[in-house]
């Protein structure tokens, strides 16, 4: 019985969070590793938390309430949340549990004094580490006094802080229970932090010591300001010593207090340099433990370093896994398809089988490795400029890392490059032909509908065996060496007529004005199309009042019962067909696409009926081409002018035809991909539901969480089991890993990913070294020219978007699914992006003014301040 209750905290390890909590857990693996020294003491389980939180039956109801408060009604959770801890202290704790709590004091010592700590079962875990979100008590004296403040204990799960904590983690209040570590006090001359790697950067190769006197509390609250010791290599390679006017120690009356330190030893460090390598030193041994950084406090008593808790570091960028401990350099695939959020890993895994380089997963994304690359001075220029035209950002950023040397100085001298031109010769030049793209897009569709009839009636392993193959065939596709030639034919008269005309007629962004409207931009069309269904429901009312009140995805089958219904619902229908392959986020396979969501479109739809009138699709694209072509007749006549004018003029003429017969294929390749998912997703999705059927997975989005290979072995095993017994052991093994990965998933969506990372974990994310804006200005990217001044309206989710004519879109990234949202705005500004991703390409076509690559602009722009954005000279404004 007494074991139910209590336990000695050498008695327990990391596999018994559900019992005492991630604290404790942590603790009794720390007293395991060896020159580890730990304070002894006990834990109070979290059986005895239940058992006298049964006996308050108040707490039933108020989580019940609890469970059902939005997040942000923060009055709401500080109430309630009040109420249960009031309602959990003032329970009387049993006889028989506060004995066995006073027997384990007894063998502890009963006189001494001890440190009373919360330690829930959501605490110090790998994906969150709820730091200070529970309480913990010093210097407490005396067996009453221990029982009062493990009672507190208890109560402090439900600390506002820890409940909103909670809230933003997704985790159910009922399913977290509170243990309680009761330690010997330990009376240190020093104490602090160590962080085994450095937590601003993410280098796994710097340590962090933050140190100061007295008790740790201290440094924790913020009450004084420590030493800090970065150490490398085994050395201090940099230290900042702190004026220390106070401390905090131990009472002789119990508790803490603060004292104030003699002038003598104020500006005396809290360690030697020894004592700080030895602690890192100590450090490193956690870590290998844990396998994995560490946030660990320790205290410094007569020279001995004690541990008194260690936490996994939540906030840093994982690294990808190798089978070497070579140094790399890795780029950020999210920022150049502007979907940086994470991706589950059957999306993952199927972007790796499918992209034309080696791509390694982090976090949830995906990052490409550019060691050799940057390595070599045969490619590294090339590379530069390359990534620097994409993002800046990321050309700033990996000149950082060249600057520095560390990491590519420990490379191995790069082999020579290859002799000559590539094999076949270099290709000659297209011709502008628009018959050119027409015949790649008649290839593109070709190729799909053989993969649309050889999919159609495969299953089990065949499929898979089947998918296999079409990914070599997606990928032989890619890379059609005309496809490309298009695509950098389009790109070059683009980044010329820039060049030139910046020279002749000291225009920026000349480029931009020329190619509005530019002929076959499939996702420009996607955009204008949508403005056609906005005309077929703007004079339907009843249709308009019922597209106001719908609430889920079958929404198009209650349309035929509303006058007019059916007209609107063909109309949908019909775009549908054309575009439902597309979404937010559609580089991931497992996003739900339009086809299989089309909620998703209907405040789109709603705001085009109000803000845009009949027609303005034709409109919009005839004003376009209107402008483009008196663009050119202006850029033309003035070149006449200059000196060598006419030869001037006809190459302008050469390029500014080539850029309009070209640029729009821009879009069609990730079109082509996009279609191409989908038909994978259908005929995997249908996998997972026979999976489901056969109680192998929970439910059909279960696979999602699994990699394309796991899928196929589970198809695999399913098809080659046949004893119910062997279909439930299946079952339950991929259902634990299905969970460990939803929990990873949430974990990834809390991280911000790099655009550069290194294998030492350093997260770079590059910056503009420019003196031309306004002081205070947010800078970016100009790739779309103008200047437009609105009201900001920030949006992370496309199904949110509340917009109005003249308002700027703020948000992180746009994919193509952005588009139908470019026709009713004044102007855009992003977080992430280059000249030439999607959101750049499709401003410049419908003529917005914008700026990409705005670091923070989500948080520093407020949902309807004013700003200013200027498109030519790449910065924003906030307006008073």
């Amino acid at each position: 019985m007494n074991e139910q209750y209590v336990r000695d905290l050498d008695q327990v390890d990391e596999t018994q969070v559900a019992l005492v909590g991630g604290k404790a857990a942590h603790l009794g693996a720390l007293s395991r590793i060896e020159g580890v020294r730990v304070p002894g003491g006990f834990c109070v389980t979290t059986a005895a938390f239940r058992r006298v939180t049964e006996q308050a039956p108040a707490v039933d109801g108020l989580l019940d309430r609890l469970s059902r408060v939005p997040a942000d009604d923060r009055e709401a959770i500080r109430t309630l949340s009040a109420q249960i801890r009031s309602a959990i202290e003032g329970t009387a704790i049993p006889d028989d549990l506060a004995a066995a709590i006073t027997r384990a004091l007894a063998r502890s010592g009963e006189r001494a004094a001890y440190a009373v700590r919360s330690s829930a079962t959501a605490e110090d875990l790998p994906t969150a580490s709820f730091a200070g979100q529970q309480d913990t008590y010093l210097n407490i004296a005396g067996q009453a006094a221990v029982l009062r403040h493990i009672s507190r204990c208890w109560a402090s799960l439900f600390t506002e802080r820890a409940v909103a904590y909670r809230h933003r983690s997704g985790i159910d209040h009922r399913t977290v229970h509170m243990a309680v570590v009761v330690q010997r006090m330990a009376f240190p001359h020093a104490s602090g932090v160590l962080f085994t790697a450095d937590p601003l950067t993410g280098n796994r190769e710097v340590a962090t010591v933050d140190a100061g006197l007295g008790l740790g509390e201290a440094l924790v609250s913020g009450l004084v300001n420590p030493d800090v010791f970065t150490v490398r290599d085994g050395e201090v390679v940099a230290r900042k010593i702190s004026l220390k006017q106070r401390a905090l120690t131990a009472s002789p009356a119990g508790g803490t207090h603060e004292v104030a330190i003699d002038a003598r030893q104020q500006d005396q460090p809290a360690l030697t340099d020894a004592q700080a390598v030895r602690l890192v030193e100590l450090g490193r041994r956690i870590e290998a433990h844990f396998g994995r950084p560490q946030d660990i406090e320790w205290c410094l008593v007569d020279d001995d370093f004690r541990i008194v808790q260690s936490r996994p570091i939540t906030t840093l960028f994982p690294v990808p896994e190798r089978g070497d401990r070579d140094k790399r350099v890795y780029v950020s695939v999210g920022h150049a398809q502007m979907m940086t959020d994470p991706m589950k890993p059957l999306g993952y895994s199927m972007w790796q089988l499918t992209a034309m380089v080696a791509m390694h997963e982090a976090g949830g994304r995906l990052f490409v490795d550019v060691t050799e690359r940057l390595a070599s001075p045969a490619t590294r220029a090339a590379l530069l400029d390359a990534l620097g035209k994409g993002d800046p950002l990321v050309r700033d950023a990996l000149e950082t890392v060249l600057d520095r040397g560390d990491i590519v100085a420990a490379l191995p001298e790069p082999g020579p490059g290859p002799a000559g031109p590539p094999p076949g010769g270099v290709p000659d030049p297209i011709e502008t032909d628009p018959a050119v793209v027409t015949d790649l897009i008649e290839r593109s569709r070709t190729s799909l509908a053989a993969l649309e009839r050889g999919i159609r009636a495969k299953s089990g392993p065949e499929l898979f065996d089947f998918l296999l193959e079409a990914f070599e065939e997606h990928k032989r596709h890619l890379a059609d060496p005309l496809s490309m030639q298009v695509i950098m034919a389009g790109m070059e008269a683009t980044w010329w007529l820039n060049d030139k005309l910046g020279e002749w007629l000291g225009e920026k962004n000349a480029a931009d004005a020329l190619t509005l409207s530019a002929p076959g931009n499939v996702t420009s069309e996607m955009g204008l199309a949508l403005l056609d269904v906005a005309d077929v429901v703007r004079p339907l009312p009843e249709v308009v009042a019922y597209l106001g009140g719908v609430q889920d995805d079958g929404f198009l089958d209650g349309l035929a019962k509303v006058d007019g219904g059916p007209e609107a619902r063909d109309a949908i229908e019909s775009y549908l067909d054309r575009y439902g392959m597309r979404c937010v986020g559609e580089i991931d396979i497992t996003r739900p696409r339009w086809r299989e969501h089309p909620l998703a479109l209907v405040p789109v739809i709603l705001d085009h009926v109000r803000n845009s009138e009949p027609g303005a699709a034709e409109r919009r694209f005839e004003l376009g081409r209107q402008k483009a072509r008196q663009k050119e007749q202006d850029v033309l006549s003035r070149l006449h002018a200059l000196p060598d004018g006419a030869r001037k003029a006809d190459e302008a003429k050469r390029m500014i035809d080539r850029v309009r017969t070209f640029i729009g294929y821009r879009e069609y390749p990730k079109y082509d991909i996009v279609c191409r998912y989908f038909v994978y997703k259908q005929a995997l999705t249908a996998e997972a539901e026979r999976l489901v059927r056969a109680g192998v997975l929970a439910e059909r989005e279960d696979a999602f969480h699994l990699t394309f290979q796991e899928l196929h072995d589970l198809v695999r095993s399913n098809r080659q089991g046949g004893a119910q017994p062997d279909t439930q052991t299946l079952g339950q093994s991929v259902r634990q890993l299905v969970r460990q990965r939803k929990e990873a998933f949430r974990a990834h969506q809390a991280l911000t990913p790099p655009r550069v990372l290194t294998s030492d974990g350093e997260a770079l994310t590059g910056a503009y070294r420019r003196d031309d804006a306004p002081a205070g200005a947010l800078l970016g990217v100009p790739v779309s020219s103008g200047t437009v001044e609105g009201r900001a309206r920030v949006v992370l989710d496309m199904a949110q978007a509340d917009l109005e004519a003249g308002d700027i879109l703020v948000t992180a990234f746009t994919d193509p699914s952005w588009s139908p949202l470019f026709v009713g705005i004044a102007g855009l500004v992003t977080e992430v992006g280059g000249l030439m991703t999607h959101g750049a390409v499709i401003a410049r076509e419908y003529g917005l003014p914008a700026v990409v690559g705005v670091e923070g602009a989500t948080r520093l722009i407020r949902d309807g301040q004013r700003i200013r954005v200027h498109g030519t000279d790449g910065y924003v404004e906030i307006l008073p």
